[in-house]
């Protein structure tokens, strides 16, 4: 008993002690001079790097909203892609400071592994491709040789649907990396493969002929993503919940990186606080009161990042649906700065 004891006492002063090590955050963040993010290793639309390996997409230009509020510059960012298995052990032990790759916020996730999600960056759900002219519904896929990626809720979503529709799932193929499935399904080692909606028109981009696969129509789940930190370091939390409630704010105010300058001189009392003009809101955060103004005129505001990465002019063609604004029938609703 007395070895249990001093056991668990070890086991709870080395909680505390790792607790507190990744309590400042923000300190060891301004030290280095840069933002370590974590990524996808490559989803077109949300974190995706071209040949000189510049990384572009929704989930970045998270990062970049940070990094521009901390450091007014939104290019003091370096991006780690990691694949599912091993990104929230990389947050974890902080190799990286913040993981904004794809991920769904589930009860789980987010109380059993001392990580925070700071909000939804896109609201998704899980679907199916396959060959164009093959089937029509996910209900016709009882028994198909169905490829997925191991260690995601996407997993475990297919299990749940095809047991609650009593098809025969006893052929699932399951890889580990993201490549590997979709390689997979390309050289026909699998009839369909599934993954979030999102993704897979993100991933038939860069099929040798999209035209050639379809997505059912057919969505089974609910895929909130967003960016995760580590919990105990509230200050840092509050930096990347704040900026995600300003990228949303500045869409429903108006505010964009092309007027944002002409808005310093607005008289709406909303808008003032968004851009540091009245109030002090930087001083809690630990950062300069203009933050919002920062995220704004260096990123543009939620909006303009959802147009410019998946809307419907981009290679994706995804409208807004549950990704509108609050006051657009969405679910995108900015908790109000005052």
């Amino acid at each position: 008993m007395k070895k249990q004891l001093i056991t668990c006492a070890m086991a709870a002063a080395m909680a505390s002690t790792a607790t507190a090590a990744f309590a400042q955050t923000l300190a060891q963040v301004e030290e280095r001079g840069y933002i370590q993010c974590g990524v996808t290793e490559g989803v077109a639309g949300f974190s995706f790097p071209d040949e000189n390996n510049n990384w572009s997409g929704l989930e970045v230009d998270f990062c970049r909203a940070m990094a521009a509020a901390i450091f007014d510059d939104p290019d003091a960012v370096r991006y780690t892609p990691l694949n599912t298995n091993v990104r929230f052990e990389t947050l974890s032990n902080g190799n990286i400071d913040v993981l904004s790759r794809t991920t769904t916020w589930t009860m789980t996730r987010d109380t059993d592994l001392g990580l925070t999600f700071a909000g939804t960056m896109f609201y998704d759900g899980q679907g199916f491709i396959v060959p164009e002219g093959t089937v029509e519904s996910a209900l016709d896929l009882s028994g198909a040789a169905v490829c997925v990626q191991s260690g995601t809720t996407t997993e475990l979503n297919m299990a749940d649907y095809f047991a609650a529709n009593d098809l025969d799932g006893s052929n699932f193929v399951v890889y580990v990396t993201r490549d590997e499935v979709t390689q997979a399904y390309l050289d026909g080692r699998c009839d369909a493969y599934t993954t979030d909606a999102s993704g897979l028109a993100a991933d038939r981009t860069q099929f040798p002929d999209p035209s050639a696969h379809v997505i059912l129509p057919e969505i089974i789940s609910k895929e909130p993503l967003g960016p995760v930190v580590r919990s105990g370091d509230t200050q840092w939390f509050n930096i990347a919940k704040w900026t995600y409630y300003a990228l949303i704010n500045a869409e429903e105010l108006g505010v964009t990186s092309e007027n944002v300058d002409d808005m310093l001189g607005s008289e709406n009392p909303s808008i003032r606080r968004l851009l540091g003009v009245e109030g002090d809101f930087g001083t809690p955060l630990g950062i300069s009161s203009d933050w919002g103004y920062r995220i704004i005129k260096h990123v543009g505001n939620y909006g303009e990042l959802y147009e410019r990465h998946v809307g419907p002019n981009t290679a994706l063609g995804l409208e807004r649906g549950l990704n509108a604004l609050w006051t657009d029938g969405g679910l995108m609703y900015g908790m109000p700065i005052r």
